[in-house]
């Protein structure tokens, strides 16, 4: 039998990570840097002394390199540094008031994407050129084009006001979530449905459920057991991205309804030009969507044997 070096898989995942972070961390660092301007432009009747105080207090007068060292020690150590426009808060600070929020919608439009997604797409290939599957498809297609915000207006527009049946923008109960997670989930609905769809379709011809009909077992059986449970895993691989694109996609969404998440911060830090702002929820977001692509790395194998085969064979060699 292969033995399996797990330990190596690991590293090299862990490796990955790191260095991945590292890059963006860099690029973000030097782009905020080569931006023309400064996070002070927009403050008016400041004496040119308090500007080189303030320049002074954040360290900005330093050399570009010993800033940049700098930098790179407040990600180690999670100190991302103060706000430059919000005095006495910290980039810690605003992480930890707006994910919450933040966090709280995208796990919702992400199980709703997930479930609906698949339970769509499973019903587009079991009635196959049928008028379930074209409906299925219809939805998929607009999904798709309509982007988020248009949507997340449409919503607000006849659910909200015509309708009357949720409140139209703001933070509060579980109603104030409905809208902006229907907004926030058509797009990844969508684009499981499809992807389920076309799995479902081609394990339904392979010969293991040809056998499976011929044993005598019922549709259901063989539609639970074997094609539903075969045709979700490329979906379980797109959960990383896809937790990546909801995130970034709130941004836009929060902003239309009113949410204090952290999609409104880091809009409202671009426009006042809060580089610490800018630079922490980046790195913020992107060490989200590296560690849920490694934990995803590390859980497909068990979920597909036929990876762990394959993983297993390479590490061999």
């Amino acid at each position: 039998m292969i033995d399996f070096d797990f330990a190596s898989y690991l590293f090299k995942k862990l490796l990955f990570l790191f260095i991945s972070l590292f890059l963006v961390a860099t690029l973000t660092f030097f782009m905020m840097k080569a931006i023309p301007g400064n996070p002070f432009l927009q403050e008016q009747a400041v004496p040119e002394e308090i500007l080189k105080s303030m320049f002074n207090h954040y360290g900005l007068n330093d050399p570009l390199l010993v800033q940049y060292i700098k930098y790179l020690k407040g990600i180690v150590t999670f100190d991302l540094g103060p706000s430059f426009k919000y005095e006495g808060r910290t980039v810690n600070d605003i992480i930890s008031e707006g994910f919450p929020v933040s966090m709280i919608l995208g796990l919702q439009a992400l199980t709703l994407s997930f479930l609906s997604g698949i339970t769509l797409g499973s019903i587009a290939a079991f009635f196959q050129n049928k008028w379930q599957d074209k409906a299925s498809i219809l939805f998929a297609t607009i999904g798709i084009s309509v982007p988020n915000f248009i949507l997340a207006s449409f919503l607000q527009y006849f659910l909200a006001l015509k309708l009357d049946l949720f409140p139209v923008a703001r933070w509060g109960d579980f109603s104030h979530t409905v809208l902006p997670t229907l907004a926030l989930s058509a797009l990844p609905t969508a684009f499981i449905a499809r992807l389920v769809r076309s799995n479902m379709i081609e394990i339904m011809h392979q010969d293991y459920i040809l056998t499976a009909k011929a044993k005598g077992l019922s549709s259901f059986r063989i539609m639970t057991k074997h094609i539903i449970k075969n045709s979700i895993l490329p979906s379980i691989t797109y959960l990383g991205p896809l937790s990546s694109q909801i995130l970034t996609g709130s941004f836009i969404v929060e902003r239309i309804f009113g949410i204090p998440g952290l999609g409104g911060w880091f809009v409202t830090s671009i426009t006042n030009r809060d580089y610490t702002v800018i630079m922490g929820v980046t790195i913020f977001y992107s060490f989200i969507l590296l560690v849920t692509v490694f934990v995803l790395d590390l859980l497909y194998p068990l979920l597909d044997p036929r990876i762990k085969i394959k993983t297993e064979a390479i590490y061999a060699k």
